[in-house]
């Protein structure tokens, strides 16, 4: 690739610039929020859009959020580009939150309210399940036994409420970030379409003296255009 480093990072370099960017997280906020806005898509759509990322992000598909999302932009008639975007709403500083928001609110939902979680207790019964999913493929190749037991204790006492509790924060989330965003792009576009009339204003008054410029030049008397 023309743009690819030449010298690859080290792991741990890799890894301190995902959770801390040497740039900071804010100018990476500023860029994407940049980049949404400049999206040529009516403001209803942009902020649906990026609502369903925002949406997406509290899923616990993990390594699904792209297509979740596009899904989710795509029924309720929102801009895929900006739900993608939008599913940076999930990122390592939110994560922690998001994670045992959603869990507390399913348990809740599920009345399991007394079953307390870390944020480090979640990660691990997922890394669990993943790592159950490949022993139990191994075990339908025919090594090993089969983890099936584990993903079902995983799926009733993490997957589940996270899922439903994440549905209903998600919402919430979505609705905030979709007035939110409808806001900024709906006011961004109207700035632009002004900067926009301006300037054309501008082209067309310069072009206006050249013209009466080039008629004295020649003797002309200037004729005066009524619309002008």
């Amino acid at each position: 690739m023309v743009f690819k480093r030449r010298d690859r990072l080290p792991l741990a370099d890799r890894a301190r610039e995902f959770f801390y960017p040497r740039k900071g997280w804010r100018r990476g906020i500023e860029y994407l929020g940049h980049r949404v806005k400049r999206l040529p898509d009516s403001p209803h759509r942009i902020a649906m859009g990026f609502a369903s990322g925002a949406f997406v992000s509290f899923s616990p598909l993990f390594g699904l959020h792209f297509l979740y999302a596009a899904a989710v932009a795509w029924v309720v008639r929102g801009n895929i580009i900006a739900s993608l975007i939008g599913t940076a709403v999930g990122n390592p500083l939110t994560f922690p939150f998001i994670a045992i928001t959603s869990l507390g609110i399913g348990r809740w939902l599920l009345g399991r309210g007394d079953e307390g979680s870390t944020f480090n207790q979640v990660t691990h019964a997922f890394g669990e399940a993943f790592g159950g999913i490949w022993e139990t493929f191994q075990s339908w190749l025919g090594h090993g036994p089969s983890a099936l037991d584990r993903l079902f204790l995983f799926f009733h006492d993490v997957f589940l409420p996270y899922f439903l509790g994440g549905t209903l924060a998600g919402l919430g989330c979505g609705a905030v970030v979709y007035v939110i965003c409808r806001v900024l792009v709906g006011a961004y576009q109207r700035r632009r379409r002004g900067q926009m009339l301006a300037r054309v204003k501008l082209k067309m008054e310069a072009a206006a003296r050249k013209r009466a410029e080039a008629q004295g030049k020649c003797g002309l008397t200037p004729q005066i255009d009524p619309a002008e």
